[in-house]
């Protein structure tokens, strides 16, 4: 386990000194500020030594010694404050850049990712890895490069000055600090693995708190909140226990380094006063080499505490990490082409599909849409007919066949002039935060207020649009927060109407609509569609008579196929879904 456990560490740190060499010059300066920093503040020590043995005399203090020694400590103070300022800069600009890097590339990912990656994991637990998990990963690698460069550089720079003074005495403090480091690391491994479940467990607390919010209503309507309470103190109970261990293991650090190092002490106070008996050396000597051991076992405190923010700095990053080296959705090939003078051909041929290999959905199905052509697509639940939606849409490929736009599989399309074709509404909405004329423009960024103006009438959304505080002006929240499920599926017909896409898809686009408004809404949608190859879902199967053909689906198949009349004619599965629904 420690085996597994250090090797993700090293290849998490291989990572992100891959992220500091595009800023090596901050790195190095940072470096030589520290090394200036710690000279200065070990050079302190020598001058004490200096004013002690100035006025160690009865009745015999240098007073112009001390003075000058005075000045000297107080240039040396000046300078240490500079360096120590500068280094923070530096310091500062390092990891906030590097943070930045990441987030970008983090975000720009997300981008690319495959939608069964985000059907995977819940929204919640994506935005923990790049909000939560990415400023713990700051926090711990601010105060690793603050303490860690001054650290290490203070170890180094302390032995060389007390090797100075007294070469005997050194040693024993050498003696006693491999024990320091043996504390450290026994701690150090036991905490990674706890801090990794506790950013893990946060991430799945911030997913849940996430759902939860977002679906109140639905939660609140069935009387859920017992249960979600009961799940969220269940997270709370595993993430308050892994915390625990993590801050336990993380808070003895600091206290046994503290132990040792006051052995430390203890050797050289005990050794120097020996020798200072002896007059091997002199007080002021004895005072200055107590003050480098002080000095001496101080970064090992500070380091210790810095190994564990860095665990928690790793486990988080390497959370990080694995979103950034997701794999990508599948690559356009080289010679891919920009689909252009689309007239609305579609073909899909022995097409098979699967969101799981285990669960077969989509089997061998074949479709020829002639330009101009309304294909509605019925069937009952999971049958496949939103799965067939997101084929034509390039949001999945096919496991096998292919689907041929103008005569040309899809996958040697740009994914973006493919999508450009099609005008899509969905019975799930989507408005962001802005104004109604900001989402409205989503579809086309240069619409003249005319046109939204005329595309809101045609989807009859001018008139509710009118009478909100600020008009087409007026600030709407995510999701458009504060209308109603009807209204803001009126804006996202209104969007489509905007456009004049070449080609249509509709997925239960009035399923939130007034039977009355609906009405309206389907002219409308058929003068949109006249000329224009369409793609209807719809579980009302009276939305439908007027389409073309009719493919019904069942079990990823189609089983039926025709115009409305020509399938009640057949009395097959066709004719028990349309009466299902007039039956009394």
């Amino acid at each position: 386990m420690s085996k597994k456990m250090n090797s993700e560490q090293t290849e998490v740190l291989k990572k992100v000194l891959r992220y500091m060499r595009r800023y090596w010059s901050y790195l190095a300066i940072s470096i030589l500020l520290a090394a200036i920093t710690v000279a200065s503040t070990l050079y302190i020590p020598l001058l004490t030594g200096d004013a002690v043995d100035c006025i160690v005399g009865k009745g015999h203090v240098d007073w112009a010694g001390v003075f000058a020694v005075l000045k000297q400590m107080a240039m040396v103070i000046g300078v240490t404050a500079l360096a120590q300022w500068g280094m923070n800069i530096c310091n500062n600009k390092l990891t906030y850049q590097i943070v930045r890097d990441i987030r970008n590339e983090a975000f720009a990912k997300l981008e690319i990712l495959p939608l069964k990656y985000i059907d995977r994991k819940s929204s919640g637990e994506i935005v923990s890895r790049i909000i939560a998990d990415v400023d713990q990963f700051a926090d711990g690698l601010l105060m690793g490069f603050t303490q860690l460069f001054t650290g290490v550089i203070t170890i180094l720079g302390t032995i060389g000055f007390m090797l100075s003074v007294n070469v005997g005495i050194t040693f024993v403090v050498l003696l006693v600090t491999p024990i320091s480091w043996l504390v450290a690391s026994f701690i150090a491994k036991h905490t990674f693995d706890m801090f990794r479940k506790q950013s893990e467990t946060r991430g799945e607390q911030t997913a849940l708190i996430d759902e939860m919010i977002g679906n109140q209503k639905v939660v609140q309507a069935f009387g859920h909140e017992q249960e979600a309470s009961a799940r969220f103190d269940e997270i709370n109970g595993r993430l308050q226990k892994y915390s625990l261990r993590a801050i336990f293991f993380s808070s003895i650090t600091n206290p046994s380094t503290r132990f040792v190092n006051s052995l430390v002490y203890t050797g050289v106070g005990i050794t120097g006063a020996l020798a200072a008996v002896n007059g091997r050396m002199s007080v002021g000597q004895l005072t200055c080499f107590l003050s480098y051991a002080n000095q001496y076992t101080k970064p090992f405190n500070e380091i210790s505490g810095v190994i564990t923010e860095l665990q928690n700095a790793i486990a988080c990053a390497g959370r990080v990490f694995e979103l950034i080296e997701e794999e990508p959705q599948t690559p356009e090939p080289e010679d891919v082409k920009v689909l252009t003078d689309v007239e609305g051909n579609v073909c899909l041929q022995n097409v098979r599909f699967a969101y799981r290999p285990d669960q077969k959905l989509i089997e061998n199905l074949n479709l020829t849409v002639k330009p101009g052509e309304r294909v509605a697509i019925v069937g009952p639940t999971g049958c496949g007919k939103t799965t067939l939606i997101n084929l034509l849409m390039r949001f999945y490929d096919v496991d096998d066949g292919s689907i041929q736009v103008e005569g040309t599989d899809i996958r040697m399309l740009t994914r973006n002039s493919l999508r450009a074709v099609y005008g899509m509404v969905l019975q799930d909405t989507w408005l962001r935060s802005g104004t109604v004329k900001e989402n409205l423009l989503i579809g086309k960024p240069d619409a003249t207020d005319e046109e939204i103006v005329e595309a809101a009438k045609l989807s009859h959304a001018h008139s509710f649009i009118k009478r909100l505080p600020k008009g087409y002006d007026t600030f709407i929240g995510e999701d458009g927060g504060g209308l109603s499920q009807g209204q803001k599926q009126l804006l996202c017909i209104t969007r489509l109407m905007l456009c004049h896409p070449t080609m249509l898809i509709l997925d239960e686009a009035t399923s939130s609509i007034d039977t009355r408004t609906e009405m309206k809404i389907q002219n409308a949608f058929a003068k949109l569609m006249e000329g224009h190859t369409s793609f209807i879902v719809a579980h009302r199967l009276s939305t439908i008579r007027e389409a073309d053909v009719i493919l019904v689906m069942r079990d990823g198949q189609i089983v039926e196929q025709g115009n409305h009349k020509t399938l009640l004619a057949q009395n097959g599965f066709y004719a028990k879904l349309y009466n299902s629904q007039f039956e009394d």
